[in-house]
């Protein structure tokens, strides 16, 4: 779907008809999901499951502490095999080398939370995201991010458009935290007792919480 990029645009409703679109006849395109932790994938994966078969990507080497780098991970993969759907949903892990996250954040160490240095950190991960569905023959490609209240949907979005063109891989936009998705992640990581973090991941956006 080719999507003018305005400030204006409803996401909620776009995901809705790609959906429609892609789905039609029965059929379930096969969809890599970018996921940043186990809470922020819970209401996404509860949305999308019935329509897509899922490959979860577990690629975030912001998060510059390993030891909470594999609790999350272990979360994520805790969080998956006890969801109850009759669609599997499949594991990848990327790459973890924080190392290039702090070469990627030189020079922006101060710099607020939400701004360039935040942008830059979505970039990497979608880009490796958009790459390792090009890799798998995978019919689109998203990311739990938009979940977050914190984070920019549509700063995200125009990145996954740059990244579906470039990688020629369709991107699945969305605003998951609209129409009570980020309520509904609360809920659910209740429900389900996750650990829920209190930072996004790297030691830049901890020092401001």
């Amino acid at each position: 779907m080719d999507v003018k990029m305005d400030a204006k645009i409803n996401y909620s409703k776009i995901t809705e008809q790609i959906i429609k679109e892609a789905c039609k006849d029965g059929k379930r395109p096969s969809l890599l999901l970018h996921s940043c932790c186990a809470p922020c994938s819970t209401s996404v994966i509860e949305y999308l499951n019935n329509s897509f078969d899922i490959t979860l990507f577990y690629y975030n080497p912001n998060i510059t502490d390993e030891n909470e780098y594999n609790r999350r991970k272990i979360e994520q993969i805790d969080f998956i095999q006890r969801f109850n759907s009759e669609n599997p949903i499949r594991f990848i892990e990327g790459d973890y080398k924080p190392e290039e996250f702090y070469e990627m954040a030189s020079g922006m160490e101060s710099h607020k939370e939400g701004g360039i240095r935040c942008a830059l950190c979505y970039k990497k991960r979608l880009e490796e995201t958009a790459r390792m569905a090009c890799k798998n023959q995978l019919d689109y490609f998203t990311t739990t991010l938009t979940v977050s209240p914190y984070k920019n949907a549509d700063k995200i979005n125009k990145i996954g458009k740059a990244l579906a063109e470039e990688f020629k891989v369709h991107y699945l936009y969305s605003d998951f935290k609209k129409k009570k998705g980020y309520e509904r992640s609360v809920e659910m990581s209740k429900l389900f007792d996750l650990y829920r973090q209190d930072y996004c991941g790297c030691e830049f956006s901890k020092n401001h919480t």
